[in-house]
């Protein structure tokens, strides 16, 4: 009778090594996997381009006397235009600029010469013009509806 040979078997250390293998091929992948996407999801924002902007221009141009003019009666004409880029702000923006313009008028009308007569000044009262409309559009509709207001004229005389 022949002899039998058992039949050959991995050993034990040889089966440790293939799962150490397997085991570090499939962390790899995750790792390879995961930056992937972190590199793909970072990227994702910044091509995303914001909303377009908008602009309702406030007409007719606001006209006031401008205050401490020892030179006599100086006037102060300002067209305004508000940014949003909520196309839903816009039809709110129109149905609130009669109380805009009361509280744009009053704000300007309480200007000097001197204080609207550098860039820093205009600058200045472009931040406070928008402060006012954001604040009155938070009273009336829970939002600021306004991103930015624009000076397209300014003419003092």
């Amino acid at each position: 009778m022949a002899a039998v040979t058992p039949a050959r078997t991995a050993s034990p250390s040889h089966k440790r090594r293939l799962i150490k293998m397997a085991l570090g091929i499939v962390v790899l992948a995750g790792a390879a996997g995961g930056g992937w996407y972190l590199f793909n999801r970072t990227a994702e924002p910044a091509t995303r381009l914001p909303a377009p902007a908008q602009y309702l221009p406030m007409a007719p141009a606001f006209v006031v006397n401008l205050e401490d003019t020892p030179m006599g009666p100086r006037y102060l004409q300002v067209e305004v235009q508000l940014v949003t880029r909520d196309p839903l702000a816009v039809a709110e923006l129109q149905k609130h600029e009669p109380a805009l313009r009361a509280r744009l008028l009053m704000l300007f009308a309480q200007q000097t010469h001197a204080g609207v007569a550098t860039r820093a000044g205009k600058e200045a009262l472009q931040a406070q013009a928008l402060a006012e409309v954001q604040a009155l559009m938070t009273e009336e509709t829970g939002k600021p509806s306004a991103e930015a207001l624009l000076f397209t004229s300014f003419v003092t005389q």
